[in-house]
């Protein structure tokens, strides 16, 4: 290991000893404390297991074991990472790409405390008077929309689901449980004379539809007899919505969800909030408006107010909306929903709440906090993590971005390679000795990938006209066909509302992109690209029996576990906890099957390989293909049974493209295709697509990673900001005519090459 810092200073130092976590190989270091030191390394190289899967982790076991035992079953269990000590460590705070808003009512405003300080002004300066904060709070009992209890939505029944309009009552118009031709409810309906049976419904008058679907309970005499006559959709909302789910019988309750559907309620127009709150107003403007102005708009529409009289609230709330802005959010707005913010977009969100945070002595771990951001964002993302450093906290990032890397304290870069490839330090010290190391991220930290000598020409167009979805301003742009296509601009431009708005869903377009890959924690790369079949079958010849043994998900299935390879136990009010299993030992198949060889080999073992010793072990074969074009994705150091669960974004994505690279010529839309990738991985990436390109298909690449803009034939830059002030091409041409032009993209793209 070479070194540039050989001993931690007087600030202390993280002593992490003989750590074995995933592939890290008996890994021991220091790591300064309160400086900010980034974790650098080829993909798959042990970064994570590092600095999540060992140091956060334990950070966070320790602190739960502090709680009681009430407090700590209701927290997640985890287990001791395998490392033989670690030391000198405080609270760790981890800031991830996860997604935010498990809840549905999570919005941008609530997670970064912005709304409640909203919800205050409003309290204060509203007229007409409201009442508290809590009144324009819809989920607080004043607060909410007394229709839909402050949902913005309300559940009813799809008509089309329980009514044929072109049949009469006789004919069996009515398609609902117990309401058919001949039951008690349809002969009580004929019989109320609201109706004539035989007439088909389309042909009621509206005031016989009233009192098909909505007329009260009702009684009527028919003959000597009483009976009662309510309307179709008071009946099933009576018996259907006004009790629990869950008490019903299972039938009964599916019917209920088949014919479910929502609308916006028509009483608070989908706000969620009482008419108290919607219609108390602060210069003319409700707490709705507010909610939905962007950001920028949102500061600056505070900052003409006199507050005065609400000065903490009034900073609390400025305060946030600068601090959105100042990680280049300002294009959003505090009702977005948090669950459709994008990976990026979501850890600087929860960047956010730290900001303003008085807690010093924290860990903070950031997970590639530049993915996703213009080169403009990277440098306001990189002043906010000096600034988590300034206040006396330890920052730890693990990063690509050579502009991150570059404002470091202190580098461990991890590697050689990937997989059982990786897991050691191979340089600790600082950039200035990173570069000088000759280790794969201190040869590519100043490497440029040049422009093309000449760029290919396409064979035709994609015509993309009028486009108009969020802040998109009636664009018309063409995209050239047969040749790689990059679409850039600042974050919240409107790149992908184009591209995903425009393209994606026309015949022949395929999205390859990094959302969750269906199927449960049972699937893995070898079931996912079908290499599992051909294994399988290699192991039934070889060992004259079914293939079906060799399923996981069938006969061969450890019986203890369902082959898991894990046991999942519920301890009543402790957390549930999965610990392997003790009678297949994680392998998950049965002893049998574990009998039956191939070349040495069991399945489970096989299944244990990174793909890049599967392919020594598969020279030949149906199944070498499969592994060829994983390795081509760049997903070499993957196991061929690794739960699909544990990938990142951009290892899925590869992992789908890796499926598409054996199907024939198609228009590829990809979206950040570079995230999570280090520099070396980004050439080999390149090369992937330009086999797709020369092997006939489109390219299209949402992307601000300036080695991808170098590479391709032709941009289409969106802005020239964010927000309202983006959502125009500002620029399509070829990448040197790019490098010529005057928009925020050029000039850093003009820095990237002048640096070669």
């Amino acid at each position: 290991m070479m070194s540039g810092m050989d001993h931690p200073d007087a600030h202390g130092a993280i002593e992490v000893r003989g750590a074995r976590h995933n592939n890290l190989r008996d890994v021991s270091l220091d790591i300064p404390k309160r400086r900010l030191t980034v974790f650098t390394g080829v993909s798959g190289s042990g970064k994570s297991s590092l600095v999540f899967g060992t140091i956060a982790a334990e950070s966070r076991r320790l602190l739960n074991e502090t709680y009681t035992a009430y407090v700590q079953g209701r927290l997640p269990r985890m287990s001791r990472p395998e490392v033989d000590a670690l030391r000198n460590l405080s609270v760790a705070v981890v800031v991830d790409q996860e997604r935010i808003g498990a809840n549905a009512r999570s919005t941008v405003g609530t997670v970064t405390d912005a709304q409640p300080a909203l919800r205050v002004l409003f309290s204060r300066l509203g007229t007409p008077h409201a009442g508290p904060p809590g009144a324009f709070s819809p989920n607080t009992a004043e607060g909410a929309c007394p229709a839909c209890d402050g949902h913005g939505q309300v559940s009813d029944i799809d008509l089309d689901r329980v009514l044929d309009r072109d049949r009469s009552l006789n004919e069996g118009a009515i398609n609902a449980p117990h309401s058919d031709v001949g039951s008690h409810y349809w002969q009580v309906t004929v019989a109320s004379g609201y109706f004539d049976p035989d007439v088909k419904l389309r042909d009621f008058t509206p005031e016989q539809w009233h009192d098909l679907l909505e007329r009260p309970a009702t009684k009527f005499k028919k003959g000597a007899s009483t009976f009662t006559y309510e309307g179709l959709l008071v009946k099933l909302r009576r018996i259907f919505f006004s009790r629990d789910r869950a008490a019903m019988r299972p039938d009964l309750a599916a019917y209920a969800d088949s014919i479910s559907t929502t609308a916006p309620c028509r009483t608070c127009g989908g706000t969620r909030l009482n008419p108290a709150a919607l219609a108390s107003k602060v210069a003319g403007r409700t707490i709705v408006e507010c909610s939905a102005m962007q950001v920028d708009d949102l500061a600056a529409f505070v900052r003409d107010l006199d507050t005065s009289s609400v000065g903490p609230a009034a900073a609390a709330l400025s305060g946030a909306l600068a601090s959105l802005a100042h990680v280049g959010l300002g294009y959003l707005s505090l009702d977005r929903d948090a669950a459709s913010l994008s990976g990026g977009e979501a850890q600087r969100v929860k960047l956010v709440r730290y900001l303003g945070s008085a807690l010093s002595d924290i860990t903070y771990v950031f997970d590639e906090p530049t993915a996703g951001l213009h080169p403009h964002d990277v440098r306001r993302v990189n002043g906010l993590l000096l600034g988590v450093r300034d206040r006396g906290n330890t920052v730890l990032v693990v990063e690509h971005d050579p502009g991150t890397i570059a404002i470091a304290d202190h580098v461990v870069d991890l590697g050689p390679g990937a997989g059982a490839a990786g897991g050691h330090v191979c340089y600790t010290g600082d950039v200035a000795g990173l570069r000088a190391s000759g280790t794969a991220t201190g040869r590519y930290l100043d490497h440029r990938v040049p422009l093309r000598d000449r760029p290919r020409a396409p064979r035709g167009k994609l015509e993309i006209t009028g486009a108009s979805l969020h802040n998109l301003r009636d664009v018309s742009v063409d995209i050239p066909v047969g040749v790689l296509t990059v679409v850039t601009g600042v974050s919240g431009a409107g790149k992908s509302s184009l591209v995903h708005g425009s393209l994606v869903g026309r015949d022949g377009v395929v999205l390859v992109d990094q959302a969750p890959i269906r199927g449960s924690r049972r699937g893995n790369p070898a079931t996912y690209t079908g290499a599992l079949d051909h294994v399988r079958a290699a192991f039934a010849r070889a060992n004259k029996v079914k293939a079906a043994l060799f399923s996981a998900n069938s006969e061969g299935a450890c019986p203890t576990c369902k082959g898991l390879g894990v046991v999942y136990t519920d301890l009543a009010v402790m957390a549930g906890v999965s610990l392997e299993c003790e009678a297949c030992e994680g392998r998950r198949y049965t002893p049998e099957v574990l009998t039956y060889k191939l070349r040495g080999k069991d399945i489970s073992e096989v299944l244990d390989m990174p793909v890049a010793q599967a392919r020594e072990f598969f020279p030949t074969g149906g199944v070498r293909p499969v592994l060829d074009r994983l390795a081509d994705a760049g997903l070499g150091y993957l196991r061929l049974g690794q739960p699909l669960t544990t990938l990142s974004g951009g290892e899925r994505q590869r992992l789908k493209l890796a499926v598409h690279l054996a199907e024939e010529q198609r228009t590829y839309v990809l979206d950040e295709p570079t995230a999570g990738l280090h520099p070396a991985d980004v050439e080999h990436l390149l090369g992937l697509l330009d086999r797709l390109v020369d092997a006939g298909s489109t390219v299209v690449v949402v992307e601000h990673h300036q080695a991808v803009l170098a590479h391709a034939d032709w941009v289409v830059d969106v802005g020239p900001g964010a927000g309202h002030d983006g959502g125009r091409v500002v620029f399509t041409g070829t990448p040197a005519e790019l490098a010529a032009a005057d928009t925020t993209t050029a000039v850093h793209f003009r820095e990237y090459l002048s640096a070669t």
